[in-house]
């Protein structure tokens, strides 16, 4: 067990402050709006400084965002040293291999008890992430041991489980010091696309059962906005509904995420689907939402890029207003086949790590067209006619009494391709504005 010790000689002396609290008072119910905050990552200290200034400067209620390298999502730090050494642009912040004190300078004038930071990384090998974390006393990042293994590597699960149970239980320690901890399951983003919400709110809300058994009490949730606005609105209401009954915390939010697949190519449909994701958060009472730019389809977007669709994702919160709470708090089929999901892993054992890693052994979780080698991927999934996802398989999942065995389309690699494309044709092909989005559910 590691000792948590301060960073002696920092400038950043003040206490942090707790980015659950922050958010879940910023955002959702409590303010109408949404927390914005982008994905920005870059290699250069004054380059990822001006980003945070920028971000912080933006008008709408921001936190800032430091996206680390894949060098360092991986653990291989010699790579990450020999590209700074030689001048070589990373495809993020490598904050093991930056001195503390460069960091410090980065996070100066920017980070504070009006702006907090959250570090993101993508590891299922976290434990020199977490430390560099700790010792700047940064105290909100995000991952899990399932979400932050399965899509991104080989790194058996069993590992990466263990992993997050040790950097889970370090974490915890900030509170020793008063420092509140925050931790986000991505595992409402398995995969990004074409898995039913379902299983990705059940992922959520599994990993956030995980990090407060390992001491964490700040926790927030993802969902990944999907195929239909009726279906996420479901989802959202789903996933909020299920962490009120087994998360045992209050300090909980959910996290939108706008669109992570095939993005529309047009600038009109890349606002048209930032602005839904927009008001998929506001209608559902979710406090935050990470944005994605114009640029998505082409390339990396600059920090300009970022904060134009911060703006606009502010905005149209602003001017969205939220149903009755509870319009959709029903035993709506999505909630129902989340909480089957849940309820069957929570019941293979009271250690909810433990329980993950026999679920997915007998396929009680199992990530369509994820090619991991710990998943069955005996499930698969399709859009049907109204633009849900459906499953089309469902393998050994526990939602026998709620979905048909019976396949009803068996997909081809043309079926596939077409679904993975799907988002992008409607978007950049629609004519609607903000406010029109959601206007057909009753009719769904």
């Amino acid at each position: 067990m590691i000792t948590v010790v301060p960073d002696e000689g920092s400038e950043l002396a003040e206490t942090p402050v707790d980015f659950g609290a922050f958010v879940r008072k910023m955002g959702g119910a409590a303010s109408g709006g949404l927390v914005v905050q982008p994905r920005m990552g870059i290699s250069a200290p004054e380059e990822m400084r001006a980003g945070l200034m920028a971000t912080k400067a933006a008008n709408a209620t921001t936190v800032g965002t430091i996206t680390l390298d894949s060098y360092t999502r991986v653990g291989n730090l010699k790579a990450a040293d020999t590209a700074l050494r030689e001048g070589i642009g990373l495809n993020g912040y490598p904050i093991v291999n930056h001195p503390r004190k460069v960091t410090r300078h980065v996070l100066s004038g920017t980070w504070g008890q009006d702006f907090p930071v959250q570090i993101r990384h993508g590891s299922a090998t976290p434990r020199d992430i977490f430390s560099a974390m700790m010792a700047l006393r940064l105290n909100a990042t995000e991952g899990g041991p399932v979400s932050y293994c399965l899509p991104y590597g080989r790194t058996p699960l069993a590992d990466s489980m263990r992993n997050w149970e040790e950097c889970s239980d370090l974490f915890a320690q900030l509170r020793e010091i008063g420092v509140e901890p925050h931790l986000e399951s991505f595992g409402g983003c398995m995969m990004g696309q074409l898995c039913p919400p379902s299983q990705l709110i059940a992922m959520a809300v599994l990993e956030a059962i995980f990090f407060y058994q390992h001491g964490l009490r700040s926790i927030s949730v993802s969902y990944a906005q999907q195929t239909n606005m009726v279906q996420d609105i479901e989802g959202v209401f789903a996933l909020r509904r299920l962490c009120q009954e087994l998360v045992p915390t209050d300090n909980v939010h959910v996290v939108i995420y706008a669109y992570m697949g095939v993005y529309p190519t047009t600038e009109d449909g890349a606002y048209r689907l930032l602005g839904q994701a927009a008001e998929l958060g506001v209608t559902c009472g979710a406090e935050r939402i990470i944005v994605k730019t114009k640029a998505e389809s082409k390339r990396i977007p600059v920090v300009s890029e970022n904060v134009e669709a911060l703006e606009y994702a502010s905005g149209v919160a602003a001017r969205t207003k939220s149903p009755a709470v509870g319009y959709y708090g029903e035993d709506t089929e999505t909630y129902l086949e989340a909480k089957a999901i849940v309820d069957a892993v929570l019941n293979l054992d009271a250690d909810v790590g433990h329980a993950l890693l026999l679920a997915f052994k007998y396929g009680y979780m199992d990530i369509p067209y994820c090619v991991h080698p710990d998943n069955m991927g005996r499930t698969r999934s399709y859009i049907d006619e109204r633009g849900w996802l459906r499953w089309s398989e469902i393998g050994s999942l526990p939602l026998g009494k709620l979905v048909s065995r019976r396949i009803s389309k068996k997909a081809t690699s043309t079926d596939l391709l077409r679904d993975l494309q799907y988002v992008r044709g409607e978007f950049d092909c629609a004519s609607w504005a903000p406010g029109e989005l959601w206007a057909d559910r009753e009719g769904s």
